[in-house]
């Protein structure tokens, strides 16, 4: 991807300011946190008012060992790779480690990142709209999206962190007896009298509908795919069901019901970074056991809330019995919420985009929430 040699635009806030954690030498929180100070909350729209992760970069010649290693260190789940020039050439996240390296039955210490790596990945420029990026990350099903100015790599933005932390926001203000309504006030407002009535009414009811309402249920045909593992499974037979079925968790059963759950993350911190092998190793030695669950008539936010006070990305779904039916993840459960949002009867894209966009710049004004923290990575 030839954008990936350049940057058309950028804050010049932010152009001086190299913000890459390359080996511990990382200013991004305090620049992240003075850039976003300055812009205020008024009429800014650029993403860099979102949660931004620290950006690990290695070179492209890293041995996945030392990647692993590195990223296990800093409690990471993505590492953004960088070529002979310093530039964005692709990323490596804790599935592409477990499905493309460990199943495969690779050498770590041998083989370079670049062999494994995803090329090319999308990114945003710095001065990006919110909506742009979350639209890119939505219509992409990925989590990630690196962040990029005059070339360089300079944050990493999680869509995970973003949700939470509107979700955050709208019920901080209700519990301020502002309620829910206040968040989508200004949709109201904004658009009333340019999108047709239908359409905005639409938009509306979308978020509370789809977001806050409904149980997993109505979600739950959206994710068909479940692996099941035995506690006595090696971990290196688990990463082979996970490459196959294409997803980066397996739920450890006996009986049908829930023992603990394996994902991708689990095996770089616990496995690679502990030096075992994976071979041997059985699964219910590395697995989290007794995963908190939810239950198909779980509300999707009380799931979401699960998943981020816990601090991990799955969560099991049972039935009334206690047999496991599913996993949910906060990707598909964005992708649900946000991409029916985005998706409204009676108003035309760009009208949609600018409603999604007040959306967020509605969460955004009203104050952080409590344990804002734009340094912190989400554990699996």
């Amino acid at each position: 991807m030839s954008s990936h040699r350049r940057s058309t635009s950028s804050l010049s806030s932010y152009s001086r300011n190299k913000s890459i954690d390359n080996g511990g030498h990382s200013e991004l929180a305090r620049k992240s946190l003075s850039l976003q100070q300055s812009m205020g909350l008024t009429g800014e729209r650029t993403f860099m008012r979102l949660r931004l992760s620290k950006a690990l970069t290695v070179p492209e010649t890293t041995s996945v060992y030392d990647t692993c290693q590195r990223m296990a260190a800093r409690r990471l789940d993505a590492v953004l790779i960088t070529d002979s020039n310093k530039l964005l050439c692709g990323i490596l996240t804790d599935k592409d480690i477990a499905t493309k390296v460990i199943a495969k039955e690779l050498n770590l210490e041998e083989t370079p990142v670049s062999k494994v790596m995803t090329r090319n990945p999308i990114f945003v420029l710095s001065d990006s709209l919110a909506v742009e990026a979350l639209q890119k990350m939505v219509k992409g099903k990925f989590r990630h999206l690196p962040v990029v100015e005059n070339g360089e790599v300079v944050a990493l933005l999680d869509i995970a962190k973003c949700l939470y932390d509107a979700i955050a926001r709208m019920e901080r203000a209700a519990e301020k007896g502002k309620a829910i309504a206040a968040a989508v006030e200004g949709v109201e407002k904004s658009w009333g009298s340019s999108a047709s009535v239908a359409g905005h009414n639409n938009f509306i009811d979308a978020l509370r509908e789809r977001i806050f309402k409904p149980s997993l249920a109505t979600i739950l045909s959206e994710h068909s795919k479940l692996i099941t593992i035995s506690p006595t499974d090696t971990v290196l037979s688990a990463a082979k069901k996970m490459l196959e079925n294409k997803l980066s968790y397996a739920i450890v059963t006996v009986e049908n019901r829930p023992k603990g759950i394996l994902t991708s993350k689990d095996i770089l911190m616990r496995v690679i970074a502990q030096h075992l092998q994976v071979d041997t190793t059985l699964v219910e030695k590395v697995m989290t056991p007794n995963p908190e669950c939810a239950t198909v008539d779980t509300p999707i936010v009380d799931a979401l809330h699960t998943m981020h006070d816990g601090k991990f990305l799955h969560l099991p779904v049972v039935d009334r019995e206690g047999g496991i039916v599913a996993v949910v993840d906060v990707i598909h459960i964005t992708h649900a919420a946000v991409a029916t949002v985005g998706n409204t009867g009676g108003v035309n894209a760009e009208v949609t985009s600018n409603m999604m966009q007040k959306f967020w710049d509605s969460t955004m004004q009203l104050g952080p929430a409590d344990d804002d923290d734009d340094t912190r990575s989400e554990g699996s």
